[in-house]
């Protein structure tokens, strides 16, 4: 093998070293698959733990690049074996893969712990399986190294590129409006998503695997390679390769992931206008790894980072142009005077050293600093009477207009009576209006849907209304845009003052001040306070009543309380 590894040092060797009746078991059951003495003993086994599945159409092209990866392990001097983990895909898994998410960070931590395995390469790409990879994999504590699905290829539709998600969200309202016919609608079915990989905007898949890179977890400039490019088959082998390396030199998550990782993740999700979900996300991921993180340091960093990628749904491009504009580390070089340069990589290196010398090739796409989108980050946390423990909102994918806004209350409950009374003809709303969901949390929802982009009411958008203030417990898709307040904590759920809100209730919010403020006096809200009840449990058994026993409000990452950092768990015994 390339690197020299004394192999009674392999944590595997416990497993298949020892002269003894258990391992002999072991070696025996390797032999069953036909594999021999001289394809396994005394090399790092390497786990690849794969997402793909054929209801998941974003890792659909994992298997082949599974066997890549397998390459450069073998190239290496590993042994490579493949196991399969829950795959989250974001459009089938209902009512929301984020229920879920803990549920693979679970199965991840578990799988990782129980085998005989050295060091792990993690293969996810659709939103919610990279943080639930990554925050499983953080806590078993091996060597590991990330690989994203990649971004799929530009849509079209009538000759005009469309990104998933962000044009979905757009064409819809023309249709609701009456303006797309049944003709056109099907055609843009057609050609939205024509390749494996993930949405190709600055939705949360997008963003979560550019914070993996940021973070230190990905080979350099793999964040955004598409899922179709060749080159995303040489990265997959790379994975392979380097993995060994990490082994060798004990390169395990806890040197990775410090306080000055999550400082340049934080800047780079500001930077490239990034999906609200990220920063549950990386609550949760910093949790796991014992960093110290909260709204309101993201709110710090956004005060202080500019928006540069002008990529859907905050800009104008798709991801294949921010691969070809340099992709991440020609950003990050841009963005060096704000980065931690000295945070180590699953490389061996520096992030200052993987990103010195990159250079931007398409500037429209990256923009320099003295030209970015916006010259605060692409998400804001807001604080008030109706979010006590903060709210985010995404300012650059609003209209200007609405980033100070008051405006009288609609009240939906829950989803189905949204669903209900949103176009009824007789509601009483205007384009001043904020809209309401509430019930939409992680209790509540339950798992906290992608609810939050509130539809427009249809009569409002025969009007000529395509952006109006939308304000919920949910969370909503990163594809999506809009001025949509989201992910209120306390949820209405738990008794938040969410709960408390009626139609009618004037609300304040003031983007630019932070702000958000429902206005009506204490002593009213104590009085309705005594009267409310809380809704009743949606599971009595299985994952669902565990989630909603011990999941942590959206400020904390919606991760188990249980799972925090803290005391390592025993590794198994070898009888």
């Amino acid at each position: 093998m390339s690197q020299q590894i004394d192999p009674e040092s392999l944590r595997s060797y416990r497993w298949f070293g020892p002269d003894d009746q258990r391992s002999f078991g072991h070696r025996s059951r390797i032999k069953q698959m036909g594999l021999s003495r001289e394809d396994y003993l005394g090399k790092p086994v390497v786990g690849i733990l794969n997402t793909w599945s054929e209801l998941n159409p974003c890792h659909i092209h994992l298997r082949e690049r599974a066997e890549a990866i397998k390459r450069g392990v073998w190239q290496s001097g590993g042994f490579p074996v493949e196991l399969p983990v829950m795959s989250l895909d974001e459009s089938y898994i209902k009512p929301t893969s984020m229920l879920y998410r803990n549920l693979l960070a679970m199965e991840t931590e578990e799988t990782i712990r129980c085998h005989p395995l050295d060091g792990v390469i993690l293969m996810g790409g659709c939103d919610k399986t990279t943080p639930a990879l990554i925050m499983g994999a953080t806590s078993a504590g091996l060597p590991f190294l990330f690989f994203s699905a990649g971004p799929m290829i530009p849509g079209y539709f009538n000759g005009e590129r469309l990104g998933s998600g962000s044009d979905m969200w757009k064409y819809w309202a023309e249709r609701c409006a009456g303006n797309l016919c049944d003709e056109d609608w099907h055609a843009m079915e057609d050609g939205i998503a024509r390749s494996p990989g993930h949405c190709m905007t600055m939705g949360t898949a997008s963003t979560m695997a550019a914070i993996a890179e940021a973070l230190g977890l990905m080979l350099p400039g793999a964040s955004s390679v598409p899922a179709v490019h060749a080159d995303h088959v040489r990265v997959a082998s790379a994975c392979g390769r380097r993995i060994i390396g990490m082994i060798a030199e004990n390169l395990t998550p806890d040197r990775i992931l410090t306080a000055e990782a999550f400082h340049n993740a934080c800047v780079t999700t500001m930077a490239v206008g990034g999906s609200t979900n990220s920063l549950i996300h990386m609550l949760a991921m910093a949790g796991r790894a014992g960093v110290d993180l909260t709204l309101d340091s993201f709110d710090s960093f956004s005060r202080s980072t500019p928006t540069l990628v002008n990529v859907r749904p905050s800009g104008e491009f798709l991801m294949e142009d921010f691969f070809e504009a340099g992709g991440l580390p020609a950003l990050l070089e841009v963005l060096r005077p704000l980065l931690k340069t000295d945070a180590l990589t699953v490389n061996g290196q520096t992030i200052g050293e993987n990103i010195a010398g990159r250079q931007i090739i398409r500037p429209e796409v990256i923009r320099p600093l003295d030209n970015p989108i916006s010259p605060t980050g692409g998400i804001c946390v807001l604080k008030g009477n109706l979010a006590p423990n903060g709210c985010v909102m995404k300012p650059t994918a609003a209209d200007p207009r609405l980033l100070r806004h008051r405006g009288p209350a609609v009240v939906f409950e829950n989803y189905p009576d949204m669903k209900k009374r949103l176009n009824d003809p007789d509601l009483e709303v205007t384009a001043d209006s904020i809209l309401i969901l509430r019930n939409a949390g992680p209790i509540g929802g339950p798992g906290m849907p992608e609810w939050g982009m509130l539809p427009i009411p249809q009569k409002l958008l025969k009007q000529g209304v395509r952006d109006m203030v939308r304000l919920s417990d949910a969370r909503m898709s990163g594809t999506s845009y809009g001025s949509c307040v989201l992910h209120v904590a306390p949820e209405s759920a738990v008794g938040g003052p969410l709960a408390l809100v009626r139609t009618g209730d004037r609300i304040e919010l003031d983007v630019e001040n932070r702000s958000i403020r429902l206005c009506v006096p204490d002593d009213e809200l104590e009085k309705r306070r005594a009267v409310w009840k809380a809704p009743e449990p949606y599971y009595g058994r299985g994952f669902g009543y565990l989630f909603s026993r011990h999941v942590t409000q959206a400020d904390k990452g919606c991760d188990f309380d249980f799972l925090h950092a803290g005391v390592p768990t025993r590794e198994p015994e070898i009888f």
